[in-house]
């Protein structure tokens, strides 16, 4: 089992501040195992309740406080109550702020989800203030790595301090993620044959399960189609015009479907960098699985397994309220651009461009850089690879992504 210590240390963080944490992220990225195998260690008493478990169903039903009757090994005691999955109980939101409301100075709580527990909310939420909120991820480089930088260090020289002699190790752990994802199961078993039939199974999944669950879908073999188009559009603005063609829907209705694939961690969406761009794409996103391996294409599969990478280091951060972070890309409508641009409270902080094999920095990447003056960094699939270019004032280092990507904070 990893030790997942990452997001242990977040754990650590905001439950120190809050009675009540929410813990959101993609089915099968580890969160029960989080829960009772990890957090549950440092508590004396834990409760455990499942949605999905018809006993406990009824228990909660029964008795909404059925935690506060269990036996506690001192009366100095504060259990831990962790809820799985409870938001598939419909009146969910009311339920955590009634027990919240009474039990949270004698309660930690842990709520979990496999779909954004944000998920429908509205203003005026009733749990406003009650929570706190991280999220897990699959495994990626930099949780699997011993080498990660200090954020502010990073953010000040993200092309300087890297310790790529220990990094060197990770050649096997980009393997591995490259052939069957950092979802915990296969990549322990480490199988592509294994990661085929997991695959096969995990998307139709959650569509028939938890998308039925959660919202009224009636054409679910639609959805499903839509969804297995998606490996196809990772890497390119995503035209909704396009996809409502050739499902033979209305706009809004792919529309809405894409916004699910979001809630419930299928897929993840980037928006255009506009400030300062002439000509910019304004409103087309970008689309990226979370379960990579299903595409093909060797350079979208690549660009795809760096957005994950930057993504949980972004929502890291987020989370622990090291700042306000976002992860964007640039296109103008010359079709200049570069997959990806980090920014920080609204203003670019860094460019990341991928590259399968091209060891020189893009023209697109250099027009762009000169326009926002801020440094630069392509990720390459090659080996052994570290250069650095100049570009006027500016620069660029050109790096094997394991090298780079596994000191990310």
């Amino acid at each position: 089992m990893y030790k997942r210590s990452l997001y242990k240390k977040l754990w650590d963080q905001l439950s120190a501040d809050k009675s009540m944490v929410m813990l959101a992220g993609p089915r099968q990225s580890g969160k029960t195992t989080f829960a009772r195998d990890i957090v549950a260690q440092d508590y004396s008493d834990v409760v455990y309740f499942n949605w999905d478990l018809a006993s406990d169903k009824r228990k909660l039903i029964s008795d909404p406080a059925f935690f506060s009757k269990e036996p506690r090994s001192s009366l100095k005691s504060r259990p831990l109550v962790i809820l799985d999955e409870i938001h598939k109980y419909r009146d969910w939101k009311n339920y955590l702020k009634g027990i919240y409301d009474q039990f949270h100075k004698e309660y930690q709580f842990l709520v979990t989800g496999s779909g954004r527990l944000e998920f429908s909310r509205k203003a005026g939420d009733s749990l406003a203030g009650r929570f706190l909120k991280f999220h897990i991820f699959p495994l990626t480089l930099a949780e699997l790595s011993s080498i990660r930088r200090d954020l502010r260090e990073f953010l000040a020289h993200p092309l300087e301090g890297l310790d790529t002699a220990s990094a060197k190790g990770m050649a096997e752990a980009f393997h591995s993620l490259w052939e069957v994802s950092g979802f915990p199961e296969p990549f322990t078993k480490g199988r592509k044959a294994f990661w085929s039939t997991w695959a096969a199974a995990y998307g139709q999944q959650i569509v028939r399960d938890d998308l039925k669950t959660m919202a009224d879908i009636r054409s679910l073999d639609v959805v499903e189609t839509l969804f297995a188009m998606m490996p196809t559009r990772v890497g390119s603005p995503l035209s909704m015009n396009n996809l409502a063609g050739n499902l033979q829907v209305a706009f809004d209705t792919v529309k809405s479907w894409l916004l699910l694939f979001d809630a419930f961690y299928l897929t993840f969406r980037l928006s255009p960098w506009t400030t300062k761009i002439s000509r910019s794409i304004l409103k087309e996103k970008k689309v990226y699985l979370f379960n990579f391996p299903v595409i093909e294409d060797p350079g979208a599969r690549f660009e795809n397994l760096v957005a994950v990478e930057l993504l949980r280091a972004v929502e890291a951060w987020n989370d622990q309220g090291a700042g306000k972070f976002s992860l964007h890309y640039l296109r103008n409508k010359e079709k200049q651009e570069v997959d990806f641009l980090l920014a920080e409270n609204n203003r670019p902080v860094l460019l990341v461009e991928t590259k399968v094999s091209a060891e020189v920095p893009a023209a697109s990447l250099l027009t762009f850089q000169n326009v926002l003056n801020i440094p630069a960094v392509v990720l390459v699939k090659n080996q052994g690879v570290k250069k650095f270019f100049k570009n006027g004032r500016n620069n660029i280092l050109v790096i094997t992504s394991y090298n780079w990507l596994s000191s990310l904070p």
